[in-house]
């Protein structure tokens, strides 16, 4: 049975560029329906990456300082009154934002989109690299004896590869064109093969990455966008899909935020086609192929995170071993070498860092 220690080391961003270790009070349970999670490992995210250079990401700031992390996983240690999905020892993916329980948004089922949303290590709110985190027992999901706490903690990423397909209904017949082979763009395909797509066609520049997704499963096809035109993607999509019902991709996602990607992206699909954009580009994009859309009659969407019942997917995705993700993890730090992390990050030379503990 795990025991609880009366310290909470806390990996802190306290200014751009400065990252600390703070010994912070031990939370306690306050709400009977929260629980009390002794973290195990956690994921570093791009954004992390953006607070720690920059100070931002998007339209938030970082003001004071910061607990980072998001992508976790851990062990129940403590369970509030009023719990009863949960017990003390289980091993939980942490789903880290918790909206009001009171707005529009989550009494339509869109919570993600709530206003009064608390995201962990999105400024004002601390993060997960620590010890000890509360979270209400419904984001908690519990994980099969089969899985991993590593890739408990790529339930995260992985959720926002699950929403991405879920908001373009991508299923069984669907083929997909996908750009950016980073994490959240490898999960997005991996998540489409498992829905069911046939026809899975990975762009990027970076070759080594684009033979990664291959070798593990999470696309068919790629394309190297290096120097290209639009019109070399086409030759390569047509060769792909000549003899499919549609000729062209049916659903696309953009993980790159890049406006060149999002304009071929859309482009290359099919009439009727469906386009979720993942990756956060500039405020307006000065190239957007609004005559394509219009003249295939195109769905296009945003997508934000993950909503109701996107976590419970991907783990059910890890359950059933529709996905491996375990390749994705290419390097790994203890939680006293968090700041190396954060610092190996910068050169661009891993597709997922986990860090594990605190010990």
């Amino acid at each position: 049975m795990p025991s609880i220690t009366n310290n909470n080391p806390c990996v802190v961003l306290q200014k751009v560029g400065s990252i600390t270790y703070e010994d912070r009070p031990v939370p306690e349970l306050t709400d009977p329906h929260y629980v009390k999670i002794a973290i195990k490992q956690t994921g570093l995210c791009g954004s992390d990456l953006h607070y720690y250079e920059t100070g931002c990401c998007g339209s938030f700031k970082v003001e004071k300082p910061m607990v980072l992390g998001h992508e976790s996983s851990g062990e129940i240690v403590e369970v509030g009154s009023a719990v009863t999905s949960l017990k003390v020892g289980d091993r939980v993916a942490c789903e880290p934002g918790i909206p009001s329980r009171y707005s529009q948004e989550y009494k339509s089922g869109n919570y993600n989109l709530c206003p009064h949303m608390a995201f962990a290590a999105t400024p004002p709110y601390d993060g997960t690299l620590c010890r000890y985190y509360l979270l209400p027992e419904d984001f908690c999901v519990k994980l099969p004896d089969h899985v991993s706490l590593e890739e408990g903690a790529l339930v995260e990423p992985l959720a926002v590869g699950v929403h991405a397909n879920r908001l373009i209904d991508v299923k069984f017949g669907d083929s997909i064109i996908v750009f950016g082979a980073g994490p959240v763009g490898l999960l997005c395909a991996g998540v489409a093969k498992a829905f069911g797509c046939d026809k899975v066609l990975l762009v990027d520049i970076i070759d080594e990455k684009l033979a990664f997704a291959v070798e593990h499963g999470l696309a068919s096809h790629t394309f190297n966008s290096r120097g290209q035109k639009f019109d070399d993607l086409m030759e390569k999509v047509k060769s792909i899909w000549k003899d499919s019902e549609h000729g062209l991709p049916t659903c696309g996602i953009d993980a790159t935020g890049n406006q060149t990607c999002t304009n071929m992206c859309i482009r290359a699909l099919a009439k009727k086609g469906r386009f979720v954009q993942v990756g956060m580009g500039p405020d307006n994009m000065d190239n957007f192929p609004i005559a394509a859309v219009m003249e295939k009659e195109l769905t296009v969407k945003g997508s934000f995170r993950y909503s109701v019942n996107d976590y419970n997917y991907a783990v059910q995705l890890l359950k059933e071993r529709k996905l491996n993700v375990k390749p994705l993890v290419t390097h790994r730090f203890k939680f006293s070498e968090a700041i190396e992390a954060y610092e190996f990050s910068k050169k661009g030379q891993s597709i997922k860092i986990m860090i594990s503990g605190p010990e």
